[in-house]
C-alpha cells in the first residue's frame, strides 16, 4: 500500500494503473468505510482511498477543528482490506494560497434539507470531490447512502460535467440496535447513543407503516417527529421526499426517501431510508 501526500506523486502513481476505484473519505474510518473499500475491489483491480478533512464544507460554527483525525489507525484499516493507494494531502496541497476560488452549484438539489441548514456545505463538497476526481482519475467512485443527499448531488455533478466516472451508492451500515455508522458517533456518551437509536427506529416505523398500506407521508412524518422529539436534543428536519429530485412528498405513489437530521447532545446525526412501496 502506497501512502501519497502530493498531487504530483499521486498522478505519477496512477498513470500506469488500469481501472481504478476510489473511496473518498474524511478519515476516522469505521466498518461503513471498509464495506465501501471491499465493494470497490469488486469493481476494479486497484483501489484508492482519499483521507482529507475538507475545510470548505464546514460552516463557521461546525466541528472542523475537532473532527477526529486518527491517521495511523485509518492507514492500518486501509491496509487490512487491501487498498493500493492512500491519498492524504494537506490543506495547503489541495488549496494553495494562490489558487482561484471555484464554485459548483446544483441549486435544485443543494438548497433543501442539508443545504438549507448548512449553507455552503454542498459547494464545498462538490469543490473537493471534483478536485479529487481530477487528481485521482477514478473509473468508479463509491459512496455510502447514509449521506443520501450528498450522493444525489455528486451524481448530478458527474452527469452535468461529463465526468467519465461510474457512481456507486452502497447500503448504510448500522451498529447493533440500528444506529447508522458515522465518524461522529464517537462523540456520543452512552446515554446519548441510547437516545440516538430513535432515529433508525422512526425510519423503520415508517417502513412498517408503508408495508401495511399507509401512503400518507405527512402523517408518517408527523408521527416520526413526535417519536424523535422524546429523545433528541433538537431536530433540523424530518422529511419525506422523491429520491431523485428531493422534492417533498405528501402522498406516497412510488419510491420515497425519509430523511432525518437531529442533534443528540451536541452531536449532529443524519440518517435516511429509501422505501419502494
Amino acid at each position: 500500500m502506497q501512502l501519497i501526500t502530493t498531487i504530483a506523486e499521486f498522478r505519477a502513481a496512477r498513470k500506469p494503473l488500469p481501472r481504478l476505484s476510489l473511496v473518498p473519505t474524511m478519515g476516522a474510518l469505521h466498518e461503513g468505510h471498509l464495506s465501501l473499500m471491499r465493494k470497490a475491489k469488486q469493481h476494479a483491480p486497484h483501489v484508492a482511498v482519499s483521507i482529507f478533512v475538507n475545510p470548505t464544507q464546514f460552516g463557521p460554527k461546525e466541528d472542523f477543528s475537532k473532527y477526529p483525525r486518527p491517521l495511523e489507525a485509518d492507514l492500518a484499516l486501509c491496509k487490512s482490506v487491501g487498498v493500493d493507494l492512500v491519498f492524504v494531502p494537506s490543506v495547503e496541497e489541495m488549496y494553495p494560497p494562490d489558487s482561484p476560488k471555484v464554485s459548483i452549484d446544483l441549486p435544485d438539489l443543494t438548497t433543501v434539507l442539508e443545504g438549507a441548514h448548512r449553507p455552503g456545505h454542498f459547494a464545498g463538497v462538490c469543490q473537493v470531490v471534483a478536485k479529487l476526481f481530477n487528481i485521482i482519475q477514478p473509473d468508479a467512485a463509491l459512496f455510502g447512502r447514509k449521506d443520501f443527499q450528498q450522493l444525489a448531488v455528486l451524481t448530478a455533478m458527474v452527469k452535468g460535467l461529463d465526468f467519465p466516472i461510474e457512481m456507486l451508492g452502497c447500503p448504510t451500515v448500522r451498529e447493533d440496535g440500528g444506529l447508522a455508522m458515522s465518524s461522529r458517533n464517537r462523540y456520543l456518551s452512552d446515554d446519548e447513543r441510547r437516545r440516538a437509536l430513535v432515529i433508525s427506529r422512526s425510519l423503520f416505523f415508517a417502513r412498517d407503516q408503508i408495508s401495511t398500506g399507509n401512503r400518507d407521508a405527512r402523517s408518517l412524518v408527523a408521527a416520526m417527529r413526535a417519536m424523535i422529539e422524546k429523545e433528541a436534543t433538537s431536530i433540523d428536519y424530518v422529511a419525506a421526499a422523491d429520491p431523485k429530485t428531493l422534492v417533498p412528498v405528501e402522498q406516497i405513489t412510488g419510491p420515497v426517501v425519509f430523511l432525518i437530521a437531529v442533534r443528540v447532545g451536541t452531536t449532529r446525526l443524519i440518517d435516511n431510508l429509501q422505501i419502494d412501496p
